[in-house]
Order: structure tokens, then C-alpha cells, then sequence
């Protein structure tokens, strides 16, 4: 018992941060628009901002290997692994998150990413593009996804190292 306790109150600030709205980010589904699933039509950022830019993310590990290979919700997990270590990088979370675009070579597994995507994003769904190409840098490789975050300026800025 002590342990589940331990467990949710160290959890507890990652799922907060997952759910939490940032003032700076504003979301909306206009209801003369289809219900997106998983992403949000129209994001704007409000105040004063930092862009982030993540390139797309493939699902290598650290030491460039592939993760996954033939499985779509592997690579999916791997993909979003590497974007939150990117987006750490920046300052930001998937809560600053507001743009993302995702490639995938099989269109049929998005089910696979969308399962994945809604654990790292909750309720702060970006918008979204998703698109079916006909390969990546390397064959077995299934899955890419770029983003592009907006941090408030003062927060999670981190000094620019040359």
C-alpha cells in the first residue's frame, strides 16, 4: 500500500502536467467543424512566446539503432520517447506542444499512434496533420513526427549554448 501511495504522489506532477491547459496556448474545435480525434483545429498561442522546432523523430535509440522493426506501436513508443527528450531539451512538454505532423508508411496502424499520442498529449491535443508517405530514411523505419512547441518567454528558457 505504501508503495502504490509513493508511486501516484511521484506520478502525480507528470499526469498534472499532461492535463494541465497552458495559458498561453489556446485551444479550439469549432462546433461547425468535425470532432478531431486526438488533435485540436485551430491552436493559438497568446503573450509573448519562445518557438520551439523539433525536427522529425524516427524510432532510434540513443546509439542509432532501430526500435521496432515491423512493429508500429514500438516504433510509436520509441518516437514519442525521443520527442519528449527533445522537447526537455527546449524547456517544454507536450502541453506546449501545438503543432505536430506525423508521416507513417501504413496508414492502417494509425490506431497503433493514436493510442501512444493520447497518453503523451491527454487533453492538450495540438494541431495535427497525418500523412501517408511512401518511405523514410530507412526502410524499416514506419514512423516520423515532427513538432512545434510555444513556451512562455521567462519559463523553461534555458540560455542558448554555442
Amino acid at each position: 500500500m505504501r508503495f502504490a501511495i509513493l508511486g501516484a504522489l511521484l506520478l502525480l506532477p507528470v499526469f498534472l502536467t499532461a492535463q494541465t491547459p497552458r495559458p498561453h496556448i489556446k485551444r479550439t474545435n469549432p462546433p461547425t467543424l468535425s470532432k478531431p480525434t486526438g488533435y485540436s483545429h485551430v491552436v493559438e498561442t497568446v503573450g509573448a512566446v519562445k518557438a520551439v522546432y523539433i525536427s522529425g523523430q524516427i524510432a532510434f535509440d540513443g546509439n542509432g539503432n532501430v526500435v521496432g522493426a515491423g512493429d508500429m506501436k514500438a516504433q510509436a513508443e520509441q518516437v514519442f520517447k525521443n520527442l519528449e527528450t527533445a522537447l526537455r531539451a527546449a524547456g517544454a512538454t507536450f502541453a506546449d506542444v501545438v503543432k505536430m505532423n506525423s508521416y507513417t508508411t501504413d496508414m492502417s496502424k494509425i490506431a497503433d499512434v493514436r493510442e501512444v499520442r493520447a497518453r503523451y498529449f491527454g487533453a492538450n491535443a495540438p494541431a495535427s496533420t497525418f500523412v501517408e508517405v511512401k518511405g523514410l530514411v530507412r526502410p524499416e523505419l514506419m514512423l516520423e513526427i515532427e513538432v512545434i512547441a510555444a513556451v512562455r518567454e521567462g519559463v523553461g528558457v534555458r540560455p542558448v549554448s554555442q
